[in-house]
């Protein structure tokens, strides 16, 4: 059966997730990725929304105007941004604004995974390749913030239905599922070479 996860999220809501699970989200979230982890961790600047319970898509949207008038905008297309570039201030994050979901391209280190532990928050991997898609599963574009700092890097606020699918891989238990398999497959090829056996 596909789980479903409505936005804003508590503990209860993700505490049973376990690395390697597929979930989909509907309700409001953000976008941002190193611009936004940096203004907010490294200079202490407040968020200018609540990311209590909240999602975050490492993801540098294209937006267009739906007209010359409008303020309103389109989107184009949103494709995920690798997660491991937000590493430096991930745990940082986490702890200030406590957000719930992070979601990405590729996996996050011990820090991330640690602060996930601590914090019951999860990192979520979203499909590369599916920026057209991804678009396709957004409702509609509800703010932005900080456009100073460009498209791709200010914080937008989206409403999706069904956004994903979403692979867990890091669990608000601390598992991380890339450094599961990364040490797996080392310890395979290991025996491989112990053995004599060419990989």
């Amino acid at each position: 059966m596909k789980k479903i996860l409505k936005l804003p999220l508590c503990d209860e809501d993700i505490c049973g997730l376990q690395a390697g699970g597929i979930v989909y989200l509907c309700g409001t979230f953000v976008t941002g990725r190193d611009e936004v982890y940096r203004r907010i961790v490294q200079e202490g600047k407040a968020s200018p929304l609540d990311l209590k319970g909240a999602t975050i898509f490492h993801a540098g949207p294209i937006v267009r105007k739906k007209t010359n008038e409008s303020a309103e905008y389109e989107l184009v297309s949103i494709g995920p941004t690798s997660s491991i570039r937000m590493e430096k201030w991930a745990a940082g994050f986490i702890e200030k604004t406590g957000i719930k979901v992070m979601i990405g391209k590729g996996g996050m280190g011990e820090g991330t995974a640690e602060a996930c532990r601590r914090n019951k928050a999860i990192h979520c991997i979203y499909p590369g390749g599916c920026a057209v898609l991804g678009a396709e599963q957004i409702e509609k574009i509800e703010g932005v913030y900080w456009p100073e700092m460009g498209m791709a890097e200010c914080l937008w606020v989206m409403k999706a239905h069904e956004f994903g699918p979403l692979v867990v891989s890091i669990d608000a238990q601390g598992n991380n599922l890339f450094a599961e398999n990364s040490a797996y497959y080392a310890s395979r090829r290991n025996a491989w070479i112990n053995n004599g056996i060419p990989y």
